[in-house]
């Protein structure tokens, strides 16, 4: 083989080499979901400070404060693999920004349905301060104890026996028989498609009045606050239930 022929011969090794490279570590194609979270109290949209509520109880209350974790989230595709994005969310009434979570690495495809966990999970409550969504100065870790809030809802009620007719309910706790850990799932009636270059959107409504009713209707005058793991699983238990899909943009 004369010197041209070797070259030209390496030239072409070297691209074909370095073409199944690229083409083994290239990314599976990419879409943006976004999950559109509107928080509301019954059929109401949620309004702090300023709007008066009744419980199932007939008792009248308001919120000065909602926030939640949600993480751990998994697609379902309609052929029934899971697909895993691991992130946490912190959803603050206060921040609308951030209830708008964008998840911009969702494989393209086809999908039946989302679950994510309301709290988080063992592990990440056992890694001990982190940062992000997770950093504690978002108020969201107890100090007397390790481990994170997952849920934070407070306001007043003229049925109170706390001092300032008080409602407080901080709700956290990864270890049985106080595991308030909830994971939510929701299915879609048609499949949703997420294709690359063209977002796609699931609103969901997040009722704050579920907390307080469902499976256990929550009397203020006997439980106005829950700080530890003493009733945070009833809490949990309600809180379960409280997303909904409202709609899918596509």
């Amino acid at each position: 083989m004369n010197s041209t022929l070797r070259n030209i011969y390496y030239s072409i090794t070297a691209m074909t080499t370095l073409w199944v490279v690229m083409a083994f570590s290239m990314p599976a194609d990419k879409g943006q979901l976004t999950l559109d979270v509107t928080n509301y109290v019954g059929t109401r949209v949620m309004a702090l400070d300023t709007a008066t509520y009744t419980n199932a109880l007939g008792q009248q209350y308001n919120i000065t404060k909602f926030k939640y974790y949600i993480g751990k989230i998994k697609l379902r595709t309609t052929a029934g693999k899971d697909v895993d994005l691991p992130d946490y969310y912190l959803l603050n009434e206060e921040e609308p920004a951030s209830r708008q979570i964008t998840l911009k690495d969702a494989p393209a495809g086809q999908y039946a349905s989302i679950s994510f966990i309301i709290g988080v999970d063992s592990a990440d409550n056992l890694t001990g301060l982190q940062s992000g969504a997770l950093d504690p100065v978002n108020a969201m870790f107890w100090t007397w104890n390790t481990g994170y809030v997952f849920l934070k809802l407070e306001g007043t009620s003229p049925a109170s026996k706390s001092p300032g007719h008080i409602i407080e309910y901080h709700i956290g706790g990864f270890k049985e028989p106080a595991n308030s850990i909830r994971r939510v799932t929701i299915t879609f009636p048609q499949p949703l498609t997420i294709n690359p270059g063209k977002p796609a959107t699931l609103h969901l409504k997040a009722d704050a009045a579920e907390l307080l009713k469902t499976p256990t209707a929550i009397n203020f005058t006997t439980l106005s606050s829950v700080t530890d793991f003493t009733n945070a699983t009833l809490i949990a238990d309600n809180y379960k239930d409280m997303f909904s899909l409202t709609g899918i943009d596509q």
